[in-house]
């Protein structure tokens, strides 16, 4: 038997399959999608087994044997090694890339795997040759130990026991993080010989013999018991049950526990809420494409707050009625507890959760619930497209605009095409939802490509909240130098008497933005990035957003010795500073990237929040989506301005979305909203667009100014981006592969540069990039390809890096 074998080394030269020769006592057990360890020219590597065969190319004398089976049940299924070979091809990356990226980061880990009988009752089934590792309740703890020792037949034997599934297979990583281990004890004696101990045990133990009477009257033979536990309940010290453990009447052991991220929280459950006639009207469709196990693309605009999530869920309802189960894509950011909580309330324990703030160990251990089919629903984010699942019956990707569903590292997917592959295979529909879908998503559905669906009320009819542009400009004139316009002051007074909340919302995190010289115009800049360094007030240092690198605060500038050295810009940090000067009663919650290191600093906030401990609520983009509180009525943009001005096509879309989903944050319940947006562009159309909530006007200007330019969705567009330590290398090998791609493409396509990139320089190396424009390029791929062949080797020796982005989401 052959197994095909991706290799875990991310090189041109490896990135095929390698044929090894599979020992016969793997035979048995060893199927596509388990994980191996294979003999690589001088090292061991880890590798994938992409599939079976019964002969090979190559000679039998050239072929090595696999060294090791990792996984006895393989992790990725067929599905998603199909799923894989697509993405490598679709976004030109190595194929290891890929697979790796499907699995959970502790699986990257070394493993070994603990050996268990099921029953005791299958002791009798077992061939004789392995009965004597399983007798008197013994496991085997060490796969790896035990199979170094064993002899052939007893491996055999006892790969087909696991096979027969009379042997359980429990994976343990050998990394702290994922497993998490607890002491339990159990009776080492049976009922009887207990008993007989009882009636010779010498009263003077009194506590020793309760704790054995409490074995004897509450705990079955073989079940194992928390010691925390055991000591609450019966009332003993850790000393006694360790006396008893001296004394062999108990055993102590440890057991691997399953971490559970909601642990000790109890979610009351909910059902469905009635539906309005739009809801209905956009679930019906669904419903039938679920029923009929047909494969449709939806693309479901909805206005913030039309309960858009109420679908969500009664459709997978629908699904999971039929015994299937449904991933839900959510972006990072909105996985906020609110979220979470409402899926947990309505689907109960059969939902994993997977996002950032998991340890590496909760997220395998909620992976390996989803492998073993203990969950129908997955909610996540990007990564989460990838949840193991072998009966799909739907996928939800909820803020389907948001470019966090890109992948700005290899493999560079975006998880709205995975998700409609997966669609595909599983004949299953797909809801793209937003209120602000992205263009290229909206011009697709205005195609007849996607199924559109609209719903344009919020719920119970609420109203959509006033939006109030303040034009700085004219405050400025008027003398106010402040980072707050009159208005927005009033609102927040008004608000404060009244006892209800509000929401600042900046996209920006530090002190201020950037410190410069009055004097001379110095401006401090990243030694090793071509960016100025931002403030941090909290730690007195001026930091790159982009490398890392941190120094202290000039005094006096380093140019022309002046003190006039000022700070520019707003970040977080200031605006909490002033708007505590302005109103010292006033208590503020700040969220940011500093303030939510900590884990579960993210949800401890919101819920002071949503319980009233705050006043107003200030934060970056982590605040914009996802809350649902109905004390909020007033939301105030700082600077909508600041990602409108961006080197960058699709800065207006995102200035669009971003204020759209921040206004939606006001006013969702009984109490009227009004929104604030202070800009010094009042007249530009994304932000008269946000004013009038009227997205259809956005995306036919959007469309025209991006049919003039020749950008998506009228064009594809792929980025090659090329950066070393040496400028001049940078160029000449940019300037080779644009002469080589004008040469090798149609016509009708369109190569720009090479240019330096828009950040010409981070860490130290030189930035510059190449840009192809078509609209149908068949050599396209096959140009690019070649491009990775040509540079591999000076890639290899050199520091040259070259990247290939299919789908650009970000020009920077």
């Amino acid at each position: 038997m052959i197994a095909k074998v991706i290799v875990d080394v991310a090189a041109n030269q490896t990135d095929r399959v390698f044929d090894y020769i599979v020992p016969d006592e793997f035979r048995e057990t060893i199927a596509p999608g388990a994980r191996v360890t294979v003999s690589f020219g001088p090292r061991k590597v880890q590798g994938f087994v992409t599939g079976l065969d019964e002969q090979s190319n190559y000679s039998s004398k050239k072929l090595k044997e696999l060294e090791n089976l990792i996984d006895l049940k393989p992790p990725l299924t067929k599905e998603l090694l199909f799923l894989a070979e697509w993405i490598k091809n679709d976004t030109l990356s190595f194929h290891i890339s890929v697979l790796k990226s499907m699995l959970p980061a502790a699986m990257r880990a070394k493993y070994d795997k603990k050996l268990t009988l099921v029953s005791k009752e299958m002791l009798s089934k077992l061939p004789e040759t392995i009965k004597p590792f399983f007798e008197d309740g013994k496991t085997l703890d060490s796969w790896e130990e035990w199979r170094k020792k064993a002899a052939e037949d007893e491996k055999k034997d006892m790969m087909k026991a696991v096979r027969q599934e009379l042997v359980e297979v429990t994976p343990l990583v050998k990394t702290n993080e994922t497993k998490k281990k607890q002491l339990v004890v159990r009776s080492a004696l049976s009922k009887e010989e207990l008993k007989a101990v009882l009636d010779d045990f010498p009263s003077k133990a009194a506590k020793q013999k309760a704790l054995l009477s409490y074995f004897y009257d509450n705990v079955q033979e073989d079940v194992r018991v928390v010691i925390s536990e055991l000591m609450e309940q019966a009332g003993v010290s850790r000393q006694t049950v360790q006396e008893l453990v001296n004394k062999e009447y108990l055993l102590k052991e440890e057991q691997v526990v399953s971490r559970d991220p909601f642990e000790g929280r109890t979610f009351a459950s909910s059902s469905p809420l009635p539906l309005m006639d739009e809801q209905e009207e956009a679930l019906t469709p669904v419903i039938d494409s679920i029923v009929e196990e047909r494969h449709t693309t939806f693309l479901l605009r909805g206005v913030t707050g039309s309960g858009k999530t109420e679908v969500y869920m009664q459709a997978i309802d629908q699904v999971i009625r039929k015994g299937k189960e449904a991933i839900v894509l959510v972006p990072e950011i909105s996985l906020t507890p609110q979220m979470v909580t409402r899926f947990k309330e309505r689907f109960g324990s059969r939902v994993a959760v997977l996002h950032s703030a998991l340890s590496k160990g909760e997220k395998y251990d909620e992976w390996l619930k989803i492998r073993e089919g203990k969950v129908d629903v997955a909610v996540g984010a990007r990564s989460a497209i990838f949840a193991p699942f072998e009966n799909l019956g739907i996928i939800i990707i909820d803020e389907e605009h948001e470019t966090s569903y890109k992948q700005e590292e290899t493999p560079r997917y975006h998880a709205r095409q995975v998700a409609i592959k997966r669609g595909e295979i599983y004949n299953c529909p797909v809801i793209l939802g937003s209120a602000t879908p992205s263009l290229e998503s909206y011009a697709r559905a205005k195609k007849g490509v996607y199924h559109l669906l609209t719903m344009e009320n919020r719920v119970n009819h609420v109203q959509m909240p006033e939006v109030t542009l303040v034009d700085m400009r004219e405050e400025l004139r008027e003398g106010n130098r402040s980072m707050f316009s009159r208005e927005l002051l009033e609102g927040i007074e008004a608000r404060f008497k009244k006892k209800e909340q509000t929401v600042l919302f900046l996209n920006r995190r530090g002190y201020s933005t950037f410190i410069m010289c009055r004097d001379c115009g110095y401006v401090a800049q990243c030694p090793h990035c071509d960016i100025s360094l931002t403030y941090h007030r909290y730690n007195q240092s001026l930091q790159c957003h982009y490398c890392g690198h941190s120094e202290t605060i000039p005094s006096i500038c380093p140019e022309c010795q002046s003190d006039s050295i000022r700070f520019f810009g707003t970040g977080t940090q200031k605006v909490e500073e002033e708007l505590l000067k302005l109103f010292p009663d006033l208590s503020v919650i700040r969220m940011d990237v500093d303030t939510t290191r900590k884990k579960g600093a993210h949800e401890r906030l919101l819920k002071q929040f949503g319980e009233g401990k705050a006043d107003v609520l200030l934060g970056t983009q982590m605040i914009a989506k996802g809350l649902d509180f109905p004390d909020i009525t007033l939301v105030g943009v700082l600077a909508a301005d600041s990602m409108l001005h961006l080197p960058d096509f699709r800065s207006a879309e995102r200035t669009f979305q971003l204020l759209t989903q921040v206004s939606g944050r006001a006013g969702r319940h009984t109490k009227k909203g009004e929104v604030m947006v202070q800009t010094y562009t009042p007249d530009h159309y994304s932000i008269i667009d946000v004013k009038a909530h009227d997205y259809l006007s956005f995306f036919e200007k959007e469309m025209s100014v991006r049919r003039q330019g020749g950008y998506p969705p009228y064009y594809f567009l792929a980025l090659i981006h090329v950066s070393d330590e040496r400028l001049d290398q940078v160029i000449s090998v940019s300037e080779k592969i644009a002469s080589f791609l004008n040469r090798s493409l149609s016509k009708q396509t369109m190569v720009y540069g090479p240019v330096a990139s828009a950040i010409p320089r981070i860490k130290d190396r030189y930035r510059y990039q190449c840009m192809v424009k078509y609209k149908v390029e068949p050599k396209l791929t096959e140009a690019l390809q070649e491009i990775i062949k040509t540079y591999q080797g000076e890639m290899a020796r050199t520091g040259l890096s070259i990247t290939i982005d299919t789908n650009p989401y970000t020009m920077l």
